[in-house]
């Protein structure tokens, strides 16, 4: 028994590289080539997948004549986050590699990547710091950046670079939904694992559309408050709901009483006052804070049992043809 866990131990992948797509038609030859010629470089086992997240493009029709490769087409776009927790429950290797399909990074970088990771990290993060983006993309990345550090605080210049490399152990317990992707160091973090950033190179776009619109930046806001939630409170949620029923009670509590003593030692009439109704109202929002609270302590003990996924795929095409 001991000899067979040995052998699979050795003949384990040491590297995975996955790499979402939506739309890069002309982007995924090349991209692919790159990656290939970056990991024969370092003379190491690897894999390449690739999750077409649902393309209306020739993105299936491209990637179905590279080799290697495995290739998941989800049934329609279920979005990045979707795309990566696919790719990385479907990787085999000790290192996950990930990154963008639209030829902005550089698999070059995978060197200095798994280099920094070999120092005792667990997550080492892409930091495009000559970012070439348009204006507007960076000024909103820019912006959502300076919120998330004081939300979160996770010491990332660029979480939502996605060229990134992580030990598989980081993901046996992680799964991502929403647009967590952004997110992914911060999450790891909270569960206990050491993130480090480098600088790696951006290039500009030459093929395709960007993916990056307003409607990402609000999901994106929304899901770093969910961060920020579970950062703080995911093992306690009543005392975040809790508190605030107490505190809420409280304030209503002590406005009724201050009225209720005017009204009887001071005969002040309280007919044409709204602040009974204030204090009446706050003690019962007190209460629907506690409630809250010890309905989302009932949740929290249960939340994502590990087998439930936002996504369907419509199905797997492995081509390991060298």
């Amino acid at each position: 028994m001991e000899s067979d866990l040995a052998h699979k131990h050795k003949t384990k992948l040491e590297l995975s590289v996955v790499c979402p797509l939506f739309n890069e038609e002309g982007n995924v030859i090349k991209l692919h080539e790159a990656i290939v010629k970056s990991l024969k470089k370092m003379g190491r086992s690897f894999e390449i997948i690739f999750v077409n997240d649902g393309s209306t493009d020739k993105t299936e029709e491209r990637c179905r004549q590279l080799s290697p490769l495995t290739l998941i087409n989800f049934r329609k776009n279920f979005g990045q986050t979707a795309a990566l927790d696919c790719g990385i429950s479907k990787a085999q290797g000790a290192i996950i590699l990930t990154m963008d399909g639209d030829l902005q990074n550089d698999p070059e970088d995978f060197t200095k990547l798994i280099k920094k990771l070999k120092e005792g990290y667990d997550v080492v993060s892409g930091w495009r710091k000559n970012r070439q983006d348009p204006f507007s993309k960076k000024f909103l990345s820019r912006g959502a950046d300076l919120l998330r550090k004081f939300l979160i605080n996770d010491n990332i210049h660029d979480s939502g670079c996605s060229l990134k490399a992580y030990r598989e152990e980081c993901f046996r317990d992680t799964h991502l939904f929403g647009e967590m992707h952004r997110f992914i160091p911060a999450v790891l973090k909270i569960q206990g694992f050491t993130v480090a950033e480098i600088e790696v190179v951006h290039h500009p776009r030459k093929f395709g559309e960007t993916k990056y619109t307003w409607t990402r930046v609000v999901k994106g806001f929304l899901d770093m408050i969910s961060v920020w939630f579970w950062k703080k409170y995911a093992n306690r949620p009543l005392h975040l709901f809790g508190g605030l029923g107490i505190l809420f009670s409280g304030m209503g509590s002590l406005l009724v009483l201050i009225m209720l003593i005017l009204r009887i030692f001071y005969a002040v009439p309280l007919s044409n006052r709204i602040w009974p109704m204030v204090g009446i109202f706050m003690v019962l929002a007190g209460i629907q804070f506690l409630i809250s609270g010890l309905l989302a302590d009932i949740a929290a003990k249960s939340y994502y049992d590990g087998e439930r996924k936002n996504y369907t795929v419509k199905d797997v095409i492995e081509n390991n043809n060298s």
